[in-house]
């Protein structure tokens, strides 16, 4: 079977993310709840109510134990995977928590919030360990999603100022400013040898970057509305797109051509993820559905 529907939530689909070991997947959604998802069975094993408001962001800690959410309420909510337990709730947020991702050694939790900062926490104590500035210029300009490099020692961010910046996580200093995109940057990621950076934008486009020299290596450009999330295969062969066009593109890295186009949604995808082993790729979409495409048969 190329694709399972997963069906449950009662409004649109923000966010989702494989769990560490695959078995899972979490989605977030309008409907001010996380859902965890058997893969194997395509069931609901769990249902996160206690939100009062929705999800914009989620994402597994490296070991597969906690569960964070950030959400319109301006808070970041740390939930137990196993027991389904609230552990612990994350207040210094002054706006709508955008994007919220773990450092690669689970240390660390990043933030980025529409009050333009990304806060820095210690996953041990809950308390922010640093707090990253857009600074004076962009001081109005929302963050719209964070990502950290490989080695957890940069971290990527998109904004509503166009520009994609790569942070010290040291030192909390911008290293350099990437910019090319002619709209705000919705998302960014790494690829698995932190050497490449992807963006999607409000522009309709992809930006590929390279790491090292801040250079633009290639805008991908077939997506017919807003680019809303990006995501590298683990083998860093492909990127993945997901659009309010209703499409997800794969696309080859070495050249910029699209692959496939997958076009079962109903409405705009807002999340896609890749799972650990990339046999998997899973969207969330305004439709109110998570779509599983088995990416080794959609690839014959």
């Amino acid at each position: 079977m190329k694709t399972k529907i997963l069906k449950g939530h009662t409004k649109s689909i923000t966010s989702i993310a494989f769990s560490p070991d695959g078995r899972l997947l979490a989605s977030g959604s309008f409907d001010n709840t996380v859902r965890f998802w058997d893969i194997e069975t395509g069931k609901t094993v769990k249902i996160l109510k206690e939100y009062g408001a929705w999800i914009r962001s989620i994402a597994f800690s490296p070991d597969g134990k906690l569960l964070a959410g950030g959400s319109r309420d301006k808070t970041i909510k740390l939930w137990s995977v196993e027991t389904g337990e609230l552990v612990k709730i994350l207040k210094r947020h002054k706006s709508l928590v955008s994007s919220v991702v773990f450092s690669p050694d689970g240390k660390l939790l990043a933030s980025g919030s529409y009050d333009c900062t990304i806060k820095l926490w210690d996953i041990e104590t809950g308390k922010p360990v640093k707090v990253l500035k857009l600074g004076e210029i962009y001081s109005e300009k929302d963050v719209y999603s964070i990502a950290f490099n490989p080695n957890g020692k940069i971290l990527a961010s998109g904004s509503e100022d166009k520009t994609i910046r790569l942070w010290d996580i040291e030192t909390g200093k911008t290293i350099k400013v990437l910019e090319g995109h002619e709209e705000a940057v919705l998302s960014v990621a790494f690829s698995p040898d932190g050497k490449l950076l992807a963006s999607g934008s409000f522009d309709n486009t992809i930006g590929l970057w390279n790491v090292e020299s801040g250079e633009i290596i290639r805008i991908l450009k077939d997506h017919e509305h807003v680019v809303k999330s990006v995501v590298f295969s683990p083998d860093g062969r492909l990127l993945a797109s997901c659009s309010y066009d209703k499409t997800i593109r794969l696309w080859n890295i070495e050249n910029g051509e699209t692959i496939q186009i997958l076009k079962e949604h109903e409405g705009p995808v807002f999340s896609i993820a890749f799972s650990p082993e990339g046999e998997f790729l899973a969207s969330g979409s305004t439709d109110k559905t998570i779509r599983l495409w088995n990416i080794k048969e959609i690839l014959k």
